[in-house]
């Protein structure tokens, strides 16, 4: 019985492995280049370090990948035999070969998955781009969730398109910013994640087209492949001046997708903002193209610096809410720990949404929407969020300033809200960076898993998650990282003690 339970392609790896930095293959070691096989093994063994190729996955013969990477069968089978030996790999005879995790190593995963706090001590974690709770704010909203608490428990507890009071006060605070919107356009969600999953499962089947911003968020990028949508990468203009709407239309033209991720405030990871003119002219773009429009605006409220004319909401120019759909959420604002998110869409949209509902969780937690709702009536909210902005403005000024003392060569604009900062590594790669910066303690999220098809291998993401000596600790080791990457050094005990020292 075969022990792979997905494949990979010949094209598909060739293709991926192709992504990664080429000078990888002829790192010098001992005064001597890094014979072709080894250089490949290291790629595959990468790819599933990464979650690019999934644990569990039929790798391509070895005659169908030496012909699509224009090597050697002996360099492939030399290649699958070192990671045979490393724990990558296990064959079986009739059955191919598949990749696997080494005895004893945590599995690889897709997305950005919190770290357990357990390991907290002794990992300074850059992976997740969250911070911790405002306080007092959060124990007064759980306070004034639960005094509200008992209206409520004598129903069943299911409130499948939320509870009315969060959606009066989501749909009044839309309304407060210029556009009018009734609770009908509101659905509570759990999370961000949870709006998007809804809004995938009700329009796109497997198979369609959805177009995405390159990069864009990891997590969502892999909630889409898991529900097998086919992406369309977009790349954003030119030094992160926003969207390049000329290849918006390009897209929507020729590709026809059914639906478009974008981040238009504070864009995850490039924390790049959308101009007005841009945000007018992409649904201007949808709409003639049929495209869906699903507008994440998780990190709106973060602005960091001041800008007298911030740009309007995307759903200001189609205040209907028919093409376009938009996702919020209390994570990234105030709290992640809260799982409250939500959709404004239409109300025949909203509608649907919700009769699906019934067959994913059926509705958010009762508890924490109250606590939500009495953020928003008490004016608690925009307490806690300046909190916020303080936290994420002191520690983006401190990172910055770590990397460039640190890590000079190391390239980034420096965004004027949200949470990340997207790092060009010099030339090296970021895979390589990420997985030795994990054995010297900093755990940060490479390029490629913000992209399609493994692009952008020279980048790192950085979020603004820690401050002060831990932000100049987190550099150093990263500079560490760094160092061993471009010396093509072996990742060895006594090396990093070597660098560590």
């Amino acid at each position: 019985m075969a022990q792979w339970t997905s494949a990979v392609g010949a094209t598909q790896l060739a293709r991926l492995l192709r992504s990664q930095d080429p000078r990888d293959a002829e790192l010098a070691v001992g005064g001597r280049k890094l014979p072709a096989y080894r250089g490949l093994a290291d790629g595959v063994r990468l790819l599933v370090l990464e979650g690019r190729v999934p644990v569990a996955a039929r790798l391509p013969a070895e005659r169908e990948l030496a012909a699509a990477l224009g090597v050697s069968r002996t360099t492939v089978a030399a290649a699958y035999e070192a990671l045979r030996a490393e724990g990558f790999l296990e064959s079986r005879r009739g059955s191919g070969s598949w990749t696997a995790a080494p005895a004893g190593s945590p599995l690889p995963t897709r997305g950005l998955e919190p770290l357990p706090p357990e390991a907290g001590g002794s990992m300074i974690d850059l992976g997740c781009a969250a911070l911790p709770a405002p306080e007092p704010w959060l124990t007064r909203a759980i306070q004034g969730g639960m005094a509200d608490l008992p209206l409520y428990a004598h129903t069943h507890g299911d409130y499948p398109a939320g509870l009315p009071v969060l959606r009066q006060a989501l749909a009044d605070r839309y309304t407060a910013r210029g556009i009018p919107t009734m609770p009908e356009q509101i659905m509570v969600t759990t999370g961000a994640m949870g709006a998007v999953a809804a809004i995938c499962r009700l329009c796109t089947s497997p198979g369609e087209r959805v177009a995405v911003d390159s990069p864009s968020y990891a997590n969502i990028l892999q909630l889409m492949r898991d529900a097998g949508a086919r992406l369309v990468p977009v790349a954003l203009a030119e030094r992160l001046a926003g969207w390049d709407i000329p290849a918006w239309r390009q897209v929507m033209r020729d590709a026809a997708p059914r639906m478009a991720y974008v981040v238009a405030d504070f864009h995850n990871p490039t924390g790049t903002l959308a101009t007005d003119d841009q945000r007018r002219r992409m649904v201007d773009a949808a709409k003639a193209a049929g495209t869906l429009l699903v507008v994440d605006e998780t990190m709106t409220e973060l602005q960091l610096d001041d800008n007298p004319e911030p740009p309007r909401p995307v759903c200001a120019f189609d205040p209907g809410g028919s093409a376009v759909i938009t996702v919020g959420s209390a994570s990234k604002a105030f709290w992640a720990g809260m799982r409250i998110g939500w959709v404004r869409a239409a109300p025949d949209i909203i509608r649907s949404l919700v009769a699906a509902r019934a067959y994913s969780d059926l509705g958010s937690p009762v508890l924490e929407q109250l606590a939500i709702a009495s953020l928003l009536d008490t004016g608690g909210w925009e307490q806690a969020v300046e909190i916020r902005r303080d936290q994420a403005r002191e520690n983006r000024d401190a990172i910055v300033g770590a990397l460039r003392r640190e890590l000079p060569d190391w390239e980034f604009t420096v965004p004027r809200g949200g949470l990340t900062l997207w790092v060009r590594t010099g030339g090296l790669s970021g895979s390589r960076i990420a997985e030795v910066g994990e054995r010297l303690g900093v755990r940060v999220p490479s390029g490629p898993r913000f992209g399609v098809d493994g692009t952008f291998e020279g980048f790192v993401r950085v979020p603004f998650t820690v401050g002060g000596a831990v932000a100049d600790e987190a550099a150093s080791r990263l500079a560490g990282a760094a160092r061993m990457v471009a010396s093509g050094a072996t990742v060895d005990a006594d090396t990093l003690r070597a660098f560590v020292a």
